[in-house]
């Protein structure tokens, strides 16, 4: 597999096919058995920090603190290091201007542990809002949208679409409908590629 910068990548697959072994390799948690791995014409062993200082994962569960919004999108910053220009910029990207209107405190509203008090979507918008802010360049999304209904699910992989060519993104899917706006899908079956569209 090849990826160029601005590319969309969906990969999909049953349960079981190697969707999460082969993103676990691409992310440099797990070294390749057989074959390598390149970042930039380097081995990506060799680039690791490089790589994931571009890299912004959204799993299925996003990863939220006991918080306010604002600390949940720059997450790991003190209050005096967070650039509020920067996040409000990064709350428009995600489309998240409709959601802080609505909460009487604004980006300080406290969100509970791990988000109780918003919608699965909202949390998905929560972490596409925090790799923006911190300048990821690729996205990798993990079944992202496989916790939503349909509905939520359609707004965000509208906003997948609309990042298309702006970001390198690495879809991961059960459901073909997740990934169809993708530049190329590639069908996993018993830890290999049966298909390439």
């Amino acid at each position: 597999i090849e990826i160029k910068s601005g590319d969309s990548i969906g990969i999909i697959g049953v349960s079981g096919s190697g969707k999460t072994t082969l993103l676990d390799t691409l992310l440099g948690l797990l070294a390749p058995q057989d074959g390598k791995i390149f970042y930039n014409n380097n081995l990506l062993a060799d680039s690791l920090k490089e790589w994931r200082s571009q890299v912004a994962y959204l799993p299925q569960q996003v990863f939220l603190i006991d918080n306010t919004l604002r600390h949940n999108v720059a997450l790991g910053l003190e209050d005096n290091e967070i650039d509020d220009d920067a996040l409000k910029k990064a709350l428009n990207k995600a489309q998240l201007n409709g959601l802080i209107d609505q909460l009487e405190q604004g980006v300080n509203t406290m969100i509970g542990e791990n988000g109780v008090r918003l919608s699965g979507g909202q949390r998905q918008r929560i972490a596409l809002a925090r790799a923006f802010y911190h300048n990821r360049n690729v996205l990798v999304l993990d079944e992202a949208t496989s916790a939503l209904d349909n509905e939520t699910e359609s707004e965000i992989v509208e906003e997948i679409r609309r990042l298309k060519g702006k970001v390198t993104m690495i879809v991961i899917a059960h459901r073909h409908s997740t990934i169809e706006h993708c530049d190329r899908i590639f069908r996993l079956e018993e830890g290999g590629i049966v298909k390439s569209d």
